[in-house]
């Protein structure tokens, strides 16, 4: 089990502050640090105010030597394919080839109109609109060099571009995509994928989300192997009055964070990892949301995971 460390700015952080967490995570021993794509705070004042998620990792691209660098996940309604194809082959250069590519449709509208980026009026339209980019943003990284690609679709149409810059990975980045969408979601993880992410859901509803992946995989044939992974809030402590102060630091109660996420004793946070890892997750993502608390960070690194082999 690799354990990844994934914070959310939009709630309020600066860039020097996620690159003390950044560098924490690396200097910990962590596989990776991850940051959501969005710009409105999801309750609070959100002060400073937001970071944008390419800008904050190509940052963190030249400051950080080891760690992998991702998105849970960029929205494909904030930009087009081609530039976004553009911006992250390069932070995968000027990382030497650390980034990892979280990507999924957008959902949060009010974020949309407080930053005047249009958002499509129904739901179907944004899978569309999705599916498109995944297509484009793929097909323009796995075209040869001195090749061309060209793309027709409903709304996105590429014509001879030559599908620069390449990424420092080959053929790619791999390919995040999350979500308990029964049948369009699991599809496109089959199709396009490397890692299907299931966020914030009971070990029983996960294991169902990842069976209905490998489904989807086994029906499309694929041969290439599919990662599976989990994302859960954290809060550990050393005790119970430490688990209380960190609920109380973030605004959750402790019987709900035990119910609906990664509290609790090192023991207790270590033993539900476990039961992730029982159903085929490799990879947990542990939401950080309390970025001032280096030592909750110090104490899984040197509690919990030791017990994950």
């Amino acid at each position: 089990m690799r354990l990844r460390i994934f914070t959310e700015p939009q709630q309020g952080a600066s860039y020097d502050t996620l690159l003390t967490v950044a560098r924490a995570t690396e200097d910990l021993g962590f596989d990776a640090f991850f940051r959501s794509d969005h710009y409105l705070t999801m309750g609070g004042d959100g002060l400073p105010g937001p970071t944008d998620a390419w800008i904050t990792l190509a940052g963190l691209a030249r400051e950080t030597g080891r760690v992998r660098l991702g998105t849970l996940m960029t929205a494909a309604t904030f930009r087009h394919p081609g530039p976004l194809a553009i911006g992250a082959a390069q932070v995968d250069q000027m990382s030497g080839g650390r980034v990892e590519f979280g990507f999924g449709a957008g959902w949060y509208e009010d974020e949309h109109s407080a930053y005047g980026i249009p958002f499509p009026a129904t739901a179907r339209e944004r899978f569309e609109r999705y599916e498109e980019q995944l297509d484009v943003i793929t097909g323009l990284w796995d075209t040869p060099a001195g090749e061309t690609f060209s793309y027709t679709g409903r709304h996105y149409q590429l014509s001879d571009s030559p599908a620069l810059p390449k990424p420092a990975q080959a053929p790619r980045p791999p390919v995040l995509i999350g979500g308990t969408g029964p049948k369009r979601t699991p599809r496109l993880a089959a199709r396009h994928a490397d890692e299907y992410n299931v966020p914030f859901n009971s070990v029983e509803d996960t294991s169902a989300a990842f069976e209905r992946t490998r489904a989807a995989v086994k029906d499309s044939g694929r041969q290439a192997p599919m990662v599976y992974s989990a994302a859960q809030v954290l809060c550990c402590g050393r005790d119970d009055a430490e688990v209380a102060r960190r609920a109380a630091a973030i605004g959750r109660e402790v019987d709900e964070l035990k119910a609906n996420g990664l509290a609790g004793s090192p023991d207790e946070v270590a033993d539900k990892i476990g039961r992730f890892a029982e159903i085929g997750a490799e990879r947990m993502y542990l939401q950080v949301l309390d970025l001032s608390d280096l030592e909750h960070l110090e104490l899984v690194a040197s509690r919990v995971a030791p017990q994950l082999g």
